[in-house]
C-alpha cells in the first residue's frame, strides 16, 4: 500500500510538472510581447526590438490575455496603458523575466571575455556634467567593448521603464527595491565671492538673505528650487527674494564666482573654488544635514560584467576627486587695504564697499 501511495504522489508531482511546464511554454511568448510593450511603450516599439511585426506582438498579447482571462491593455489611437490586471501581472512576473534574462546574460558573458555591451547610466545635471561626464573618456579606453549612454536628467528614475542600468542620485531614496551605495556627501553650501562680500557683506542669519541679491535656480519640474538650513535642530525651507533665477546649475555657479549675486550651491561645485579662494561659505552654522550622492541599481543577485566593472570604476574614481570642504577654511588673501566685512546681526545687506584693516 505505501509503494503504491508513493507511486501516486510521484505521479501526481509528475503530472503537475509537466502541467506547469506545458502552461509556461504556452505563455512565455505573450509574456515576452507584455514585457516589451510595458517597456517600450507601444506596440509598435516593441516589435522594432523584438525584430517581429506589430501584428504579431498584437497576437501574443491577445492570446496571453485569453489565457488569463483577464484585459492587461487600455489601447487608444493615441496610447497604450496597462489595466489594473496588467500592472498586477507586470508586478508579479517581471522580476522572473528579468532573472531569466539576467542569467542568459551572464552565461553569455561568461563566455565572451571582456565586459562588453551597452550600458544605460542617469545622472543629475550637475553632478553629471561636473563629475560623471569627465570620467567617461578613460573608462571607455580602460573597457572599449561596453558603449555608453549617459542621461543627465533632474526627475525620479523608473530604472524599468527608462531602461536605465545605474543612476547617479543625491539625497535619499524611497525605493526599497532598489540597491544605493553611498560615493560622497553631498552638502549644500550658501557661497559669494570675495567681491561680493567686501561690497555688500555676508549675511549672519537665514533672515538676512531677504537683504541680499539672491540667484534661485529653477528645476526641471519648472519649481523654483528653496535653499535649506538647519536652525535649531531643525530643517527649514527658505525662497529668498531673488534678483535673477537659473534654469542651468552652471549659470547659477558662474553668476556666484562673478559676484553677482550669492546663492545656495551643492559642495561638489564649489569645492575647488573655496580651496582656490575664489569663494567663501555663509551662514555655515545653519548648514542642512548632508544628503549624500548615491550609485544606484537595480537590486540583482548577480550584476552583468558591464555593470559591476562601471560601478566599480565610478566609486574608485569620484572617491578620488576630493570633492570634500572644510567649513573652517581660511579667508582668502585680499588686495590692498580691503577685507571681508561682516556686518553685525540685524544688518542685513551693506551696499558700499568697505575698506577696512586687512586680514592676517
Amino acid at each position: 500500500m505505501s509503494h503504491m501511495t508513493l507511486d501516486v504522489h510521484d505521479k501526481a508531482q509528475g503530472d503537475a510538472a509537466d502541467s506547469l511546464a506545458s502552461s509556461f511554454a504556452a505563455s512565455y511568448t505573450g509574456v515576452v510581447a507584455f514585457i516589451a510593450v510595458v517597456a517600450e511603450g507601444s506596440f509598435a516599439r516593441a516589435a522594432d526590438r523584438l525584430g517581429i511585426c506589430r501584428s504579431a506582438v498584437s497576437r501574443n498579447v491577445q492570446k496571453l490575455e485569453d489565457q488569463l482571462n483577464a484585459r492587461l491593455f487600455l489601447r487608444t489611437t493615441r496610447s497604450t496603458s496597462l489595466t489594473r490586471e496588467g500592472e498586477l501581472f507586470y508586478e508579479n512576473c517581471n522580476p522572473g523575466v528579468q532573472r531569466i534574462v539576467q542569467a542568459l546574460e551572464d552565461m553569455r558573458e561568461l563566455r565572451a571575455g571582456p565586459p562588453r555591451g551597452h550600458l544605460s547610466i542617469s545622472a543629475s545635471m550637475g553632478f553629471g556634467r561636473q563629475v560623471v561626464a569627465p570620467l567617461l573618456a578613460d573608462f571607455c579606453a580602460r573597457y572599449p567593448e561596453i558603449s555608453l549612454d549617459l542621461r543627465l536628467e533632474d526627475r525620479a528614475t523608473d530604472f524599468t521603464m527608462d531602461r536605465v542600468d545605474v543612476a547617479i542620485r543625491d539625497g535619499q531614496l524611497e525605493d526599497s527595491q532598489i540597491v544605493a551605495k553611498r560615493l560622497v556627501p553631498m552638502q549644500m553650501l550658501v557661497c559669494a565671492s570675495p567681491s561680493y562680500i567686501r561690497r555688500y557683506g555676508a549675511p549672519q542669519s537665514v533672515d538676512d538673505l531677504a537683504s541680499h541679491i539672491c540667484i534661485n535656480f529653477r528645476n526641471a519640474s519648472g519649481r523654483v528650487a528653496d535653499w535649506e538650513f538647519k536652525v535649531d535642530g531643525q530643517r527649514r525651507k527658505v525662497l529668498p527674494p531673488s534678483i535673477c533665477t537659473f534654469n542651468d546649475v552652471g549659470l547659477v555657479h558662474q553668476s556666484v564666482r562673478d559676484g553677482f549675486g550669492i546663492a545656495q550651491l551643492a559642495g561638489y561645485l564649489v569645492a575647488s573654488d573655496l580651496r582656490d579662494g575664489q569663494l567663501v561659505t555663509c551662514l555655515e552654522s545653519y548648514a542642512p544635514d548632508d544628503r549624500g550622492h548615491y550609485l544606484c541599481y537595480q537590486s540583482r543577485r548577480h550584476l552583468p560584467a558591464r555593470i559591476r566593472v562601471f560601478i566599480d570604476y565610478v566609486t574608485e574614481a569620484v572617491r578620488a576627486l576630493d570633492l570634500g570642504y572644510a567649513a573652517d577654511m581660511p579667508a582668502p588673501a585680499l588686495a590692498g587695504n580691503e577685507s571681508l566685512h561682516t556686518p553685525g546681526p540685524g544688518q542685513g545687506r551693506v551696499l558700499q564697499p568697505c575698506l577696512l584693516d586687512p586680514l592676517d
